[in-house]
């Protein structure tokens, strides 16, 4: 496995910004795998969010976030970033970094431990 390390996460209004960190630990991350995001909301299932290939190509769960999100990376660093804006309630949740040769879950090798995001007023 593959250490992933989260950082980003707090509480923020609705309508508010947060920007997660994922940093992966070894070389040339991103010549072998793609890494993304999860989130799991209380009661609910693990769903994914949005992931980022190694040629850089990304992908999104366009019904939920719907153009608010974007995900980046810096390959030389293996960091991926998950710029969150015009947060709603329904966003809270855990968010989970995962690195895999694709963003199937029975394909994800590492899993990060999570950063809980909460949108309240």
């Amino acid at each position: 496995q593959v250490p992933l390390v989260e950082s980003g996460g707090g509480l923020v209004q609705p309508g508010g910004s947060l920007r997660l960190s994922c940093a992966a630990s070894g070389r040339n991350i991103f010549r072998l795998f793609s890494m993304g995001w999860f989130r799991q909301a209380p009661g609910k299932e693990r769903e994914f969010v949005a992931a980022i290939g190694g040629n850089g190509s990304t992908t999104y769960n366009r019904d939920s976030v719907k153009g608010r999100f974007t995900i980046s990376r810096d390959a030389a660093a293996n960091t991926i970033y998950l710029q969150m804006n015009n947060l709603k309630t329904e966003d809270t949740g855990v968010y989970f970094c995962a690195l895999g040769v694709s963003m199937a879950v029975s394909s994800i090798a590492s899993w990060g431990r999570g950063t809980q995001v909460t949108v309240s007023s």
